[in-house]
């Protein structure tokens, strides 16, 4: 028959609309893949002294390849995200002996966690690419955050020691240098400030010191803005003792300035102290504790003795780890006595294995100042320490 032998009709090509989609979606499923394989390969980024620090380490401990390194069989994206799982796991085995360490082992075992530097002096032989904070960094792990706690003052009290003090323990992480963001630098405002702050990881607290903070009439409404819970330090000292030293800090950077004796009357025939020089103002605790407490209740600050910070570290270190929520590991085995020095220096400092004391600017030699004009000084301050004795229940024993 003549329609059986007929040729079958062509199959009509697809819709165009179709065939764009299909373009549309392996286009993106390209690009998918092409995303996921670069941020799974973002471990192979990591600088290579750490990677070797890992490899090397995971060595001696009989893991093989080194803790960075990923097996060949293995797609990259899985070597990648399995190489950031052991970095990851090697961190918290460090901050577990760290501990273990610090809490059973003597002086010898001193940890080396802590804060950041960007102002601090240097710790010494350690590793810094072994620490967790730095592999923290290095990782992105963690968060920066507010400050929970704050050492406000006061300048020539102790600050310094105890904030390097405190970095010995693998729970606390601390700018070096002073931020000045509650007198100074406020206008920046709290994204800047919390920017400044090391990465800290869950159970660690983030410190910071500015002694001047003390003294600043809107320092403490501001700290109260930023957090009513913020925990407050205040290392005080003798306060005649405190504004000689204040003053041979002043004339080891300006030769030419007034003497001491000069600068602490008015009126030296009448014996009436200029209270508007900081040095003599900034000893009236109890003038300044009156504004803090308008925003904050006094079981919320903690009051450390400067002279027992030089004569007992220990004893005022276990009150302020107390006080921060914090298990006692600094003792008196992280000290030793420095006779040059005139106070205490670390055994170990954060991450290094050799002693450290506070830089040359501390401990410096005071003048020899007219002993009538301390006396009169004694007297001045007399009354304003008995009152600061009874705001915080505790006698300083400075007269």
């Amino acid at each position: 028959m003549a329609g059986s032998s007929a040729t079958a009709p062509a199959a009509e090509p697809l819709p165009r609309s179709i065939f764009k989609k299909f373009l549309v979606m392996l286009c993106s499923l390209l690009m998918s893949l092409y995303v996921f394989y670069c941020l799974a390969d973002r471990c192979q980024t990591l600088p290579g002294p750490i990677i070797a620090a890992g490899a090397a380490s995971e060595e001696e401990e009989g893991g093989g390849g080194g803790y960075l390194g990923g097996s060949a069989e293995l797609p990259p994206w899985q070597a990648a995200a399995a190489r950031r799982k052991r970095l990851l796991q090697r961190l918290k085995q460090q901050q577990r002996r760290r501990r273990q360490e610090a809490a059973g082992a003597g002086p010898e075992m001193l940890p080396g966690a802590g804060g950041s530097r960007p102002g601090g002096s240097g710790g010494g032989g350690g590793s810094a690419a072994g620490t967790p904070g730095t592999l923290t960094s290095l990782l992105g792990e963690g968060s920066k955050r507010l400050p929970q706690a704050v050492i406000i003052g006061v300048k020539k009290g102790g600050t310094r020691a105890l904030l390097e003090f405190l970095r010995v323990h693998p729970d606390v992480r601390a700018v070096g240098a002073e931020p000045h963001f509650f007198d100074r630098n406020y206008e920046r405002g709290l994204a800047w400030y919390r920017d400044l702050m090391p990465r800290t990881l869950e159970g660690q607290i983030t410190m910071e010191k500015t002694p001047s903070y003390f003294v600043t009439k809107e320092a403490p409404a501001r700290i109260s803005s930023m957090s009513k819970g913020t925990k407050l330090i205040v290392v005080v000292r003798d306060p005649v003792t405190r504004a000689i030293s204040d003053y041979t800090q002043t004339l080891s950077k300006k030769p030419d300035i007034p003497t001491f004796e000069s600068l602490t009357f008015k009126n030296r025939t009448t014996g009436l102290i200029d209270t508007s020089w900081s040095a003599i103002q900034i000893g009236i605790y109890a003038k300044h504790l009156e504004n803090w407490l308008l925003y904050f209740p006094i079981g919320q600050i903690l009051f450390v003795s400067g002279e027992r910070l030089i004569s007992d570290p220990a004893g005022e270190l276990g009150r302020v780890q107390d006080f921060l929520g914090l298990k006692r590991i600094i003792t008196d085995k992280h000290f030793y006595f420095n006779k040059t020095k005139g106070f205490p220096c670390l055994k170990k400092a954060e991450g290094s294995s050799k002693p450290h004391c506070l830089g040359k600017t501390k401990g410096r030699t005071h003048p020899d100042i007219d002993q009538e004009v301390v006396q009169r000084l004694r007297d001045f301050y007399r009354p304003f320490n008995m009152k600061f004795y009874q705001m915080t229940g505790q006698d300083f024993g400075w007269d």
